[in-house]
């Protein structure tokens, strides 16, 4: 297994504990990226973005979307029909997941399920709190101690 060391960029950077996990499972293929079924991520200004995921034949009571953290996790099964016997199936239909890793402050505030294509809508919501702000800096003359 091939694994990636890390450790010149922990030197420079505080916080990113999740960074190697979430290497290390992409390496893995630990979240079944199989390719199925296709999809596209879209960023709309600095804050907003879309996944879109081509799902025909899916309705919306076939598909499941949670978000649990910082992970979200599409899944897909149909529901099986006994009354429609198939000559030739050329439309996928077969069950799915895909994880998508969320960085942090990232919500999921919509799907919609259009024409085959289903569209999350995710928009990074960063707290004040955790915003930047400006430090001050105090400019006064502390006395020196003498030394005794």
């Amino acid at each position: 297994m091939r694994t990636i060391d890390f450790s010149p960029l922990f030197r420079h950077t505080i916080g990113f504990d999740r960074l190697q996990h979430v290497a290390d499972a992409a390496l893995r293929g630990e979240h079944g990226d199989n390719g199925y079924p296709p999809y596209n991520i879209e960023q709309f200004g600095d804050d907003g973005y879309r996944i879109t995921m081509a799902v025909a034949g899916f309705g919306e009571a076939d598909l499941d979307i949670t978000a649990k953290e910082n992970t979200l996790v599409v899944s897909g099964k149909l529901s099986e029909s006994e009354e429609i016997t198939y000559i030739h199936r050329g439309i996928a239909g077969r069950a799915f997941e895909r994880r998508f890793e969320l960085a942090d402050h990232v919500k999921v505030t919509g799907a919609n399920l259009v024409n085959g294509l289903l569209q999350i809508e995710l928009m990074r919501e960063v707290p004040e709190e955790k915003k930047p702000r400006k430090i001050s800096i105090n400019t006064k003359s502390i006395p020196l101690q003498k030394a005794a």
